[in-house]
């Protein structure tokens, strides 16, 4: 047999291994050997099934090939027959877990992929705290450890505390641009022998290249975690950077007090050469300056004095046209009212009235009604008369038709007249309610609109503010009126309450004369 044949040079060239006077090799006997699944063999230690688990990655081939010979000599399945042990069938003896082992280890390639993923190797990395107070104990054999992954030789140390600037730079510039030689191919899932075809074998190393990446991606991912966590912790960096740190701010401090005393010299002469200057300047305009002031006193005493001169015939013309314009105002209102008067005595006794004459008080009362029932008023001029009947002091009791000719006939007159009567409807008003008279008054309108009692009329767009103010700060709103006045611009709280209760005593009158209109109505029936 082959096998047999194989042995059997085996044992002629232990013969000649043990002549020649070969220092023997110490093997450390793995103690589950026979346990072993040969169908698992990827699983397997091969160091351990050598007997070289002691040695491992520096075992050189040399004694990679004698430990074989020395476990061939002894697990042999031909020499273990012999001695009556019974042997697994073809491939199912733990001897194959042996030729695997050579197989992997004696392949420089095979065996530098079983050594990438050796499963002595620790692949942690310290913690912060570990590394707190005994950095170095902690994190030199870590970089020993993992320095057998370079592929470049003579890996720096990391060094104690006294190490140099350099020799720390150096060192953190080796491992922050690591150069790792590992590789996992090892622990391909998919083996590409194994393929029926080509398109299966393609697919299948595109799957192997895709883990490989991402296993080489996650140990240089560690490797630079170590790298930082190191940095990080080493108390060299921190005494390096603080001394980096004290020399620029020497040396920036230094910078500062040179820049400062340069300027300060600088500003000095450019005081000293600006005082010079400013002290002959001042000499020279010295006497220039006091002749100007005694020039410039006599001409402001002379202004002062025309100016008060000015300002008394000013005030003394100004007097005498403001009394001159007030005169002449009474006199007008005088005789504007004289012929409104007249007028009005004409048209009440030969208009509608009869014998029902017309007083001042009644002629105020029916302006009063027309402007607070307008146009539109159901029933208007009915209402108008029945108001006017409630409210006049002489009894006389005017009908529908005595309103509407007084109203006619108040229409024709001229704008004086109208202005003399509204005028008159007015004062008694203030009269009335204590208001102060106005300084102008404003012109009436077709309606004989009375002034407001406000220092100014409200317009129709303030009226409209007013009412939607009213409408969105209802009763029980806090501070109502404040923030109804603030809606209105120009309108204060004061003026606000008072055109409010003026609406709703011209709402009250209206309704009331509304209804004593409807109740006559009524009645008659």
């Amino acid at each position: 047999m082959h096998v047999s044949a194989s042995f059997q040079e085996l044992e002629d060239e232990k013969e000649l291994s043990e002549e020649s006077g070969d220092e023997e090799l110490q093997l450390e006997e793995f103690p589950m050997l026979k346990t072993l699944d040969p169908k698992d063999w990827k699983n397997q230690d091969h160091y351990l099934v050598l007997g070289l688990g002691h040695m491992r990655y520096k075992a050189s081939q040399k004694q990679i090939k004698a430990a074989h010979k020395a476990m061939v000599l002894k697990h042999h399945p031909d020499k273990r027959k012999a001695a009556g042990e019974q042997i697994g069938e073809g491939d199912n003896d733990y001897f194959t877990c042996i030729t695997k082992a050579y197989e992997i280890l004696s392949d420089p390639v095979k065996r530098r992929a079983f050594n990438s993923v050796d499963p002595t190797f620790d692949n942690t990395v310290p913690s912060k705290s570990e590394a707190k107070e005994n950095f170095f104990e902690v994190f030199s054999p870590v970089f020993e450890r993992n320095a057998r992954w370079s592929n470049i030789k003579n890996v720096p140390k990391l060094g104690d505390v006294n190490s140099s600037f350099e020799e720390v730079d150096a060192f953190y510039s080796f491992w922050y641009n690591f150069d790792s030689w590992r590789e996992f191919s090892y622990l391909d899932e998919e083996e590409k022998e194994k393929a029926e075809c080509r398109d299966e074998r393609r697919w299948i190393e595109k799957q192997n290249r895709a883990t490989r990446a991402q296993r080489k991606k996650e140990e240089m991912n560690r490797i630079r975690t170590l790298v930082d966590t190191a940095y990080s912790c080493d108390p060299r960096i921190k005494k390096f950077k603080e001394e980096e740190k004290a020399k620029k701010e020497a040396e920036k401090k230094a910078k500062v007090d040179a820049k400062r005393k340069e300027q300060e010299e600088k500003e000095k002469l450019r005081q000293a050469e600006l005082e010079a200057v400013r002290l002959a300047k001042e000499k020279e305009d010295e006497e220039t300056r006091q002749q100007a002031l005694l020039i410039k006193k006599e001409k402001d005493i002379q202004k002062k004095a025309i100016k008060k001169e000015r300002q008394k015939l000013r005030t003394i013309c100004k007097i005498e046209e403001v009394n001159e314009q007030i005169r002449r105002e009474r006199e007008e209102a005088d005789a504007r009212l004289r012929q409104a008067t007249k007028s009005s005595e004409k048209s009440t006794s030969g208009g509608g009235g009869g014998s029902k004459n017309w007083s001042e008080d009644d002629l105020q009362l029916l302006i009063k009604a027309v402007n607070l029932f307008p146009a539109g008023t159901n029933s208007r001029w009915e209402v108008i008369a029945n108001y006017m009947n409630l409210h006049s002091t002489t009894g006389i009791k005017r009908t529908a038709k005595d309103v509407i000719n007084k109203a006619k006939n108040l229409q024709k007159l001229d704008p004086h007249q109208k202005d003399d009567i509204n005028k008159k409807a007015f004062d008694k008003f203030k009269k009335e309610h204590g208001v102060v008279p106005q300084s102008e008054i404003a012109a009436p309108s077709e309606r004989f609109e009375v002034p407001y009692t406000d220092s100014s009329p409200w317009t129709t767009e303030e009226q409209k503010l007013l009412e939607q103010a009213l409408k969105t700060y209802p009763v029980n709103t806090p501070e109502r009126w404040e923030k109804i006045a603030a809606s209105v611009p120009g309108r204060s709280k004061k003026d606000c309450m008072k055109r409010y209760k003026e609406l709703v005593e011209m709402v009250k009158a209206k309704k009331a004369a509304q209804e004593q209109v409807l109740n006559a109505a009524k009645t008659k029936k």
